[in-house]
């Protein structure tokens, strides 16, 4: 039995992205998929049952801070993550190693793995390819991430290559622990920075260990855009085209279009619920802060060509009124909406690799939102 399968559909014949299905233990998703997420098993004031209107087929939760709180023994006894959540849709989940480098401030790797400080509280915490796997496996996600290190952005090509000898030898060790293998799949990592010859490297380590899925990681860490279009370019194409292909933490609507023209089937990001928050929305006129006093008496819908709940039902001075009142029920409507404009996109971007014109259709959304004009701003 194989956990995780990737059915291929059509390739785009304007810009060869590729429509495919991810089936796994708890049904199957579309791709290119943008995948919420939900980092304390919930995605911040989105209900399950939201969700799954807005249209998500897959979420994303976070080994690292659920291995915290309330810990994976709590979860395994309520019959793994999507019982404890109420999901019976298909989970993601991360390995922990990135908030490890991000969240902590004191750490020290070692071939076994990495001692560091709990975000919180300041104990001390030790993390290993192998206790990833024991937290995935006791968490019950669809699909699990192989431990590996996300160095920042720049570093040296030496720091790098030795980064990426330890986390093909990490994503040995990760296959090896891996207790669940018949009903939750493995992906592993591919790094190497914006080195060519580390990411082909890389590459060329997990493909040999045959992992069922392969993400890309280590860009959107503060690398300008062009490098990471150009990194995806030569990497993407070194991973095998029968199985999936995954983009870490990206979310801004240019890079999932121009990742799914390169070849990309997976993302998540927390960008869309953590602007909300800030009362910044995606709009198909490009973005809309709606704290701005022009909107205080601005009764039309958000956006006006948008088919969500939120758009039908309220207005912008509404919103706009709760946003600064700092109630719940504003970051709630504005999560909602921009969660569903993500999430209609990836339906668009998929309708267009079915009419091979995503060429056109990324002309045409670059223009209206506002991507094409000179020192346009982008998340």
């Amino acid at each position: 039995m194989v956990a995780i399968r990737y059915e291929h559909i059509k390739t785009c014949k304007q810009t060869g992205a590729r429509l495919g299905i991810v089936h796994t233990p708890h049904g199957s998703f579309e791709t290119p998929a943008f995948m919420p997420v939900g980092t304390q098993a919930t995605v911040k004031t989105m209900s399950p049952e939201e969700l799954k209107e807005v249209g998500a087929g897959i979420i994303l939760s976070n080994t690292y801070h659920l291995w915290l709180r309330p810990g994976q023994d709590i979860i395994k006894e309520a019959g793994g993550l999507h019982k404890f959540m109420n999901w019976d849709k298909p989970i993601l989940t991360d390995s922990g190693g990135y908030q490890v480098f991000s969240l902590s401030k004191f750490r020290k790797i070692e071939e076994e793995g990495v001692h560091f400080r709990h975000h919180l509280n300041g104990s001390k915490l030790f993390l290993s390819p192998e206790k990833a796997m024991e937290i995935q496996n006791a968490l019950g996600s669809d699909i699990m991430m192989a431990f590996d290190e996300c160095p920042p952005f720049p570093a040296t090509y030496e720091y790098m290559k030795s980064s990426v000898e330890r986390t093909s030898r990490w994503a040995e060790r990760c296959l090896a622990a891996h207790a669940r293998p018949e009903d939750q799949g493995l992906f592993g990592i591919v790094q190497g920075g914006e080195f060519e010859e580390l990411r082909k490297q890389s590459a060329k380590d997990l493909v040999s260990l045959d992992f069922p899925g392969y993400a890309i990681g280590g860009l959107s860490v503060g690398e300008p855009k062009d490098i990471m279009k150009r990194v995806l370019e030569y990497t993407t194409p070194l991973l095998p085209q029968d199985k999936p292909r995954y983009l870490m933490g990206v979310g801004s609507p240019d890079s999932l279009i121009d990742g799914a023209i390169r070849g990309i089937d997976m993302f998540d990001c927390v960008l869309p619920t953590r602007i909300a928050r800030n009362g910044t929305l995606m709009t198909s006129e490009g973005r809309l802060n709606i704290k701005n006093a022009k909107f205080e008496r601005d009764f039309r819908p958000l956006d006006e060509k948008c088919s969500c709940h939120v758009c039908k039902t309220y207005s912008r001075a509404y919103i706009r009124h709760l946003i600064r009142a700092d109630e719940t029920f504003g970051i709630r409507l504005t999560s909602y909406h921009n969660l569903h404009f993500l999430l209609n996109l990836m339906e668009q971007v998929r309708e267009a690799i079915r009419q091979d014109c995503l060429g056109d259709f990324r002309e045409e959304f670059f223009e209206s939102y506002g991507f094409n004009k000179p020192n346009a701003k982008n998340f």
